[in-house]
């Protein structure tokens, strides 16, 4: 009996420290998914205010410069 209960806490210790291992294999995913989200924002952000940011820092460069904007 008391070899069961030896091997089930060793069992036990083992999948303990594998699952403590495993944290920062999860953590990079997350930091992936976080990181590709991000990009996706990014990108459609652009892609929808990109004529009107272009348009908007194109006045402010004439302003700051003294040029005619195009």
């Amino acid at each position: 009996m008391v070899m069961l209960i030896a091997t089930l806490h060793t069992l036990g210790f083992s999948a303990q420290q594998r699952l403590r291992r495993e944290e920062t294999g999860a953590t990079a995913v997350e930091y992936a998914l976080l990181v590709g989200l991000i990009a996706v924002v990014l990108v459609a952000g652009l892609t929808l205010f990109g004529p009107a940011l272009s348009d908007f820092f194109g006045g402010l460069a004439a302003k700051t410069f003294n040029k005619p904007a195009t």
